[in-house]
């Protein structure tokens, strides 16, 4: 849910850049930074949905971390896998979700 909260937010906040709710704003005003925060989630939410069409549980480990905010023994206990098992596909779905990334 947290997920497409944050992807709702910020494919509204790029409808309004494209012209919807057009208001006039001096160029200092631009935050250059949260351009790159909004494109940088556009670009997880595209990686995560191709990783989970390879490999739901990886997919939804990253949810638990990244959205809901576990640490790797919460997310490990809440999937009802091995804490050895988590550590790997954390570290594979990391290494695999930055690689994704970096390709768009």
């Amino acid at each position: 849910a947290m997920r497409r909260i944050l992807i709702e937010s910020v494919r509204q906040k790029n409808a309004q850049k494209r012209g919807g709710d057009f208001q006039r704003i001096q160029l200092d005003a631009v935050d250059p930074e949260s351009r790159s925060r909004d494109d940088k989630l556009l670009a997880l939410d595209s990686a995560l949905d191709r990783l989970e069409q390879i490999d739901a549980s990886k997919a939804q480990l990253v949810k638990l971390r990244f959205f809901s905010g576990l640490t790797i023994v919460e997310a490990a206990q809440a999937m009802g896998i091995s804490l050895a098992t988590a550590e790997r596909s954390w570290a594979f779905s990391r290494a695999w979700l930055q690689t994704a990334m970096r390709a768009e």
